[in-house]
């Protein structure tokens, strides 16, 4: 077959992207006299990530590869490392291979209408997996899966105006920010602040990125405290920000959780063993086993189905007033 002969030339370019590449399932078969039978059924994937930064991410990438071998699928990956750029050569290649359709978790909300309507060109469909993009052109992806990043924000403001409801004092809000230019941090800040804007006390003092990552969540942390000497609250975007940040805190003899305020997204394990250990005061879910809700959809559109543009993950919030003795191991 023309993608098996293309296979090798594909996997110099993925290398190039500075990703990985992985197959799973398989094109062909032996029949019990030796010879090769060709299965022309076997549905091919192409899946751009955005990269392996934290612990959610891995167990979202697990989740997808999963589903797809479960389906018998053959599934293309590439590690996007954050860039954009590798993530738009991983397309052009899976275009290239002809693949029957594309996964891409955009890095960033812009900047996708060439490589997408290249897609499109070769009527090639494309879901949007965990972050979604912005275009005037609506027909450039048939579905987005993954969290409400404004319910999600919202969910944070309801929590801290219930933690503080008995207070009169003016509340500081540092706001540790995702990816500048990706849906969930754009999400995640319009959500809390829609929330809390009704409510003078509440004053976003300060709003800095730490890109998602543990060492830069450490490191814009130390900043901000370094330069405002009152914060109540932390709000940030996601957990592996927030164990960094929390490591700044007992740096300087900050306790987290009690002198400062936490609330943070995601629900990693760690997140939840520091809500536990009152560190944090508040984790908003969100969930990254998408993998069986993108296949299923896959497998109705490439069947020429009608599918939602839109499916979101249901998340829950946990808070320092829940029991969580039964809360059963997170997986990631």
């Amino acid at each position: 077959m023309q993608k098996r002969l293309y296979l090798h030339r594909l996997i110099g370019l993925l290398i190039g992207c500075g990703g990985l590449f992985l197959l799973q399932g398989c094109e062909s078969g032996i029949d019990r006299q030796g010879n090769e039978v060709k299965d022309e059924r076997t549905i091919v994937l192409g899946f751009a990530q955005v990269g392996a930064e934290s612990s959610w991410r891995l167990a979202n990438t697990k989740s997808i590869k999963e589903a797809a071998t479960a389906e018998s699928m053959q599934l293309m990956y590439i590690n996007g490392e954050q860039k954009q750029e590798n993530q738009i050569k991983a397309i052009r290649s899976f275009i290239a291979y002809q693949v029957d359709a594309i996964l891409v978790s955009p890095v960033v909300e812009t900047g996708w209408e060439n490589v997408l309507n290249e897609a499109k060109l070769a009527k090639i469909p494309v879901i949007l997996t965990d972050r979604a993009i912005k275009t005037n052109q609506s027909d450039l992806y048939a579905a987005f899966v993954g969290s409400d990043f404004n319910k999600e924000g919202r969910m944070a403001g309801e929590f801290l105006m219930k933690k503080f409801a008995y207070e009169s004092d003016d509340v500081n809000i540092a706001e540790l920010y995702g990816t500048v230019n990706s849906s969930p941090a754009e999400g995640r800040s319009r959500g809390f602040k829609e929330t809390i804007k009704d409510n003078p006390r509440f004053k976003v003092i300060c709003s800095q990125s730490g890109d998602f990552m543990h060492s830069k969540g450490k490191e814009v942390m130390r900043s901000i405290l370094s330069t405002y000497k009152d914060i109540d609250v932390l709000y940030s975007h996601n957990d592996s920000m927030t164990l960094g940040a929390i490591e700044a805190m007992e740096e300087v003899g900050i306790i987290p959780g009690k002198d400062i305020i936490i609330i943070t997204i995601d629900g990693e394990q760690k997140a939840i063993d520091a809500l536990k250990d009152r560190k944090v005061n508040c984790v908003i879910e969100c969930n990254p086993k998408l993998g069986d809700t993108i296949v299923d959809l896959t497998k109705k559109l490439l069947n020429g189905e009608n599918i939602p543009s839109t499916v979101f993950v249901d998340d829950e919030v946990f808070t320092e007033w829940d029991d969580l003795s039964t809360l059963p191991p997170r997986g990631y």
